[in-house]
């Protein structure tokens, strides 16, 4: 068969002329039967294992060929996304750089912060101080308020009318009102019994603050300044009694109680605290503060309302409350002297109360208690 081939292709070579060959009809059917032959042997040399082996090999190739092609899809990604990582750790870089500095003034601005607030309340409680000591005289005071009222004496000895004019006072209460309020607000309330400064720059300022107010409280054109044009500082002050928890600055609670005595001199003052709904709740709070003077200021704010008609008849009801008297029935057994004489006093007015109409009683108390004592100026 090879050898008809070669002659064939022999003759088809010897037989090619421009693109056509010539070939004999009888070497034609042979070809054609060799073909077909060849068809029909096929088969049975290439069986179907072989023939599925030849396919699995198409597709392992064509699977090779994704395969290459996905690779080198992912080898791009790969270094795009290398090129971005580099890209992203150059600026993470820059930033954790910039954070160390930003950091570093931070902390530097933190403490020239510091510095600047030590040395604004060091300052404050200074001049406070001397404050505080100036207004222990009552020439000074008068003098502080001449800038602000025009006072007028009338034809009774020791009655003032007071008129308002522009001056500084207020604006020195509104700030004393402000700092006081701040500096109750920044308390711990869980760690300040235990950790309180008393000897704090803080501390002495906002002590020296209610000094002063409590001095100028103790003039009578003080109170009667404070009684028109301070009722701003008159509510701070109360809400701060009810905020701050027993124990804590007991110091600074006086000082806070001595003010509002000294205005509740004053019936006008008097008439604007006792309106207060706050009021009789702080005193209650404030007896069973635990520091023996404050107790003995609550007493003393107490019996100035007792000695008030108007304000008897506005608070009679709560003021013969029996948590009241027991409260004050307590402090009757202190072994401070001064304390147990008030509790004393105070638990017998409130007794009164039950046994007499309002009125008779507001009248019985001011025949005995016609004339009420200020509490004394006091420096720091």
């Amino acid at each position: 068969m090879s050898a008809s081939l070669g002659g064939k292709q022999r003759a088809l070579s010897h037989g090619a002329k421009d693109g056509f060959v010539r070939v004999r009809k009888r070497d034609l059917e042979k070809l054609s039967t060799e073909v077909m032959q060849l068809r029909d042997f096929l088969p049975r040399v290439l069986n179907g294992e072989l023939i599925e082996r030849l396919q699995q090999a198409r597709a392992a190739q064509t699977v090779r060929e994704n395969f290459v092609q996905e690779q080198e899809q992912l080898r791009q990604e790969c270094l795009h996304l290398q090129s971005r990582l580099d890209a992203v750790q150059t600026e993470c870089q820059k930033e954790r750089e910039e954070k160390l500095l930003l950091r570093e003034q931070l902390w530097q601005s933190g403490a020239e912060l510091q510095q600047q607030a030590d040395f604004c309340s060091g300052l404050g409680s200074a001049a406070c101080s001397l404050l505080w000591s100036c207004s222990a005289r009552e020439d000074t005071v008068t003098q502080w308020l001449a800038d602000e009222l025009n006072v007028v004496s009338d034809c009774l000895p020791g009655v003032f009318v007071c008129v308002m004019v522009q001056g500084k006072l207020q604006s020195f209460l509104t700030v004393a009102a402000q700092t006081l309020e701040s500096f109750v607000s920044s308390l711990d309330e869980e760690v300040k019994s235990q950790t309180e400064d008393h000897n704090s720059q803080d501390h002495q300022f906002v002590l020296a603050l209610a000094g002063t107010i409590t001095n100028i409280a103790a003039v009578t054109c003080g109170r009667e300044f404070l009684s028109s044009s301070a009722h701003v500082l008159m509510d701070t002050l109360m809400k701060l009694l009810e905020l701050m928890k027993p124990g804590v600055f007991p110091k600074l609670k006086v000082l806070m109680l001595m003010a509002l005595y000294n205005v509740s001199i004053s019936v006008k003052g008097l008439k604007y605290i006792s309106e207060n709904p706050g009021l009789l709740p702080v005193i209650w709070t404030l007896l069973d503060d635990g520091d023996w003077e404050v107790c003995l200021h609550s007493l003393r704010l107490l019996q100035s309302v007792l000695l008030e008609e108007e304000v008897l008849l506005l608070l009679g009801s709560s003021l013969l409350d029996p948590d009241l008297q027991a409260r004050v029935s307590r402090l009757t057994s202190s072994v401070q002297p001064s304390l147990r004489l008030a509790a004393q006093q105070t638990l017998e007015d409130l007794q009164a109360l039950q046994q007499v109409p309002v009125t008779t009683q507001a009248v019985c108390l001011l025949m005995n208690f016609s004339v009420m004592s200020r509490y004394p100026l006091n420096k720091a």
